[in-house]
């Protein structure tokens, strides 16, 4: 957890944002949140209240209709999902994260076509967190079980060392043993400086880590 000043500048600002993905129907409705460097933060809430689009509209996979994001004070409402990766942020998807038919070290390589470091280093700290992948590189992703995936996927998105990574309920259809190894992880991202919105459903686990939560209630705060 973070012990940020609260005087410090936002890391992310979501403000008054009214999103959704066809025009006139609005998921979410005057949406407000902020995150300081370092910070994780938990967004909860049952199936249905707008978590998901939440987190792809920080992305910028969801059209808003009003209010704005900012992120590193820089207005990123509108902008491309590329682009939000080059100013720092990543994204783990619920579904998909992963290439199947591609190996463990070609799906972190992908991760990596922006780096601006040596792919080789920034593997290896990837390894450091994630030492079940480490020993298994050149197996194909799509014979890894479902936290094992989860764990490549958020490998990959810290190829990039963003400032603010983006999990989309990391713990769905995994086992609780699974899903408590996962929670672990994700604190020891966030311990190594990573700012992170958690997305989740396991509201007590989530909350259990988190600096601060948020609860949605049908697309409300």
């Amino acid at each position: 957890m973070n012990s940020t000043p609260p005087s410090q500048q936002p890391l992310l600002t979501v403000k008054d944002v009214f999103a959704g993905y066809v025009e006139g129907v609005d998921i979410l409705q005057g949406i407000n949140l902020s995150v300081q460097a370092g910070e994780l933060i938990a967004v909860i809430g049952a199936n249905g209240a707008g978590k998901s689009t939440l987190a792809k509209t920080i992305f910028g996979l969801v059209p808003i209709r009003s209010g704005k994001v900012i992120f590193q004070q820089q207005t990123i409402t509108g902008v491309q999902p590329d682009r939000v990766v080059r100013l720092g942020m990543g994204y783990v998807p619920q579904i998909a994260n992963v290439f199947p038919s591609l190996s463990i070290a070609e799906n972190l390589d992908m991760g990596a076509y922006l780096a601006k470091g040596e792919i080789k280093s920034l593997k290896q700290k990837v390894y450091d967190v994630f030492p079940a992948l480490a020993k298994r590189q050149k197996q194909r992703a799509g014979t890894l079980s479902g936290g094992e995936r989860q764990m490549l996927a958020m490998g990959r998105a810290l190829m990039l060392d963003p400032k603010l990574l983006i999990l989309d309920e990391p713990s769905a259809a995994l086992s609780p043993i699974l899903v408590q190894d996962i929670f672990d992880l994700i604190q020891r991202i966030n311990q190594a400086g990573t700012a992170i919105v958690l997305v989740e459903q396991n509201a007590r686990k989530a909350l259990a880590i988190a600096d601060r939560g948020y609860v949605l209630d049908s697309g409300l705060r």
